[in-house]
């Protein structure tokens, strides 16, 4: 399966913020939402967009 220009996952704080539908990872704080992009950039092989302050996306170009 080739994923190309595609959402791979949602990272945030407040799940209401976040439509169904992705791989949606809860944080309890920022601080865990940082880090929990930048592992997941590097497993996913993507790119982390922080879409507001409380949503980050994970996107393959």
């Amino acid at each position: 399966m080739n994923l190309d220009k595609c959402v791979l996952a949602a990272i945030t704080i407040n799940p209401k913020k976040v439509p169904s539908g992705l791989s949606v990872f809860h944080c309890d704080s920022k601080e865990e939402m940082n880090t929990m992009a930048k592992n997941l950039e590097a497993i996913l092989d993507g790119i982390a967009h922080e879409l507001t302050e409380e949503i980050y996306i994970i996107v393959r170009h």
